[in-house]
């Protein structure tokens, strides 16, 4: 049955709501299938009834973020639209609250949780010695694990930052790459220096960097090592063995805290050999000050297509299970 609902939009915040070229209002109508039009400060919203009240319970959150001081970007449209599907729109008000910010990159930007998920994750991190962050690309895992770990550096909670990964994955050897050790290790290292940098600047990351303050190595250097007073990060670890991942839980001392991040889609490991990761979860799962945080697709908070790519391969490879 056709219906229609009516939405003030206080002056000032009609195109921050729309978006560029109206791509917010646009998106709506699509995945709504309603029609929106302006009349004033107010908008009209036409179409079946439940999916009016849907977009109505969007827009009314996005005029909720703009009013907030919030810029409306394409992310929180999409997540906003997702949380509207259990009826939970509302929800949006507090990720968006100016509470939750971690820390601010060099260029000023708020690094904070966008999403339920990463709001969890945050959470859990705060109250918990070890966490497991789990789920595919682009939901935020080791970016907001490096944040923490940046921002309890800096107030003096802990003496360092260590940041490692397994030096094998996507199907490449080392040996087979130019140059020393250090000039085949770098590339798999890369993304950390990327974020360092991002949220520490390169000459303060680089002079604490010379003075062993922050240490970015392969998973293979913490053997032996035990870690006191360190903020851990283990990123990548759907490609670490359970022997290695036993090695890396074992390292850890007082004073510190761990994240372990990995994508259990994305293991690069021998057919025949079993994840560390995937072992550590089943095994670790109720044991306290230890948390679990598994992300899902709506997590992601890169490109919109970089969620509809993963909603994909989660639907094709449970085609593949069913069959098995």
């Amino acid at each position: 049955m056709s219906s229609f609902d009516e939405v003030i939009i206080p002056a000032g915040h009609m195109q921050n709501v729309f978006g560029q070229f109206d791509k917010n209002i646009k998106n709506i109508e699509k995945t709504y299938h309603v029609s929106i039009i302006v009349r004033g400060d107010k908008i009209r919203i036409t179409g079946v009834e439940g999916n009016v009240k849907q977009a109505r319970s969007v827009i009314d959150q996005l005029v909720s973020i703009s009013e907030s001081g919030g810029v409306v970007e394409d992310q929180k449209v999409n997540y906003t639209m997702e949380l509207a599907k259990t009826g939970e729109a509302e929800k949006m008000s507090e990720i968006v609250s100016g509470s939750g910010v971690i820390c601010h990159t060099i260029h000023g930007k708020p690094v904070k949780p966008k999403t339920l998920g990463q709001k969890s994750y945050v959470e859990a991190i705060d109250n918990n010695m070890i966490v497991f962050g789990i789920g595919p690309a682009g939901t935020g895992k080791t970016y907001l694990a490096m944040a923490k770990a940046i921002t309890a550096f800096k107030a003096g909670e802990v003496n360092r930052i260590i940041l490692t990964r397994p030096a094998i994955e996507a199907g490449e050897k080392l040996g087979f790459l130019p140059g020393d050790l250090q000039s085949k290790v770098d590339p798999y290292l890369r993304p950390l220096y990327d974020a360092l940098y991002e949220i520490m600047g390169a000459e303060q990351f680089m002079k604490n960097m010379e003075s062993g303050l922050i240490e970015v190595a392969p998973l293979a250097y913490m053997r032996g090592r035990t870690l006191d007073n360190a903020y851990i990060v283990l990123d990548e670890a759907q490609n670490t063995t359970p022997a290695q991942m036993k090695m890396f839980l074992t390292r850890i001392g007082y004073g510190s805290k761990a994240i372990i991040t990995g994508d259990l889609s994305q293991k690069d490991l021998p057919k025949d050999v079993q994840s560390g990761l995937e072992q550590a979860v089943k095994i670790l799962k109720s044991i306290e000050d230890i948390a679990m945080i598994e992300f899902t697709a709506s997590d992601v908070v890169r490109h919109p297509l970089v969620q509809r790519i993963v909603n994909a391969y989660e639907t094709y490879e449970q085609k593949l299970s069913k069959k098995k």
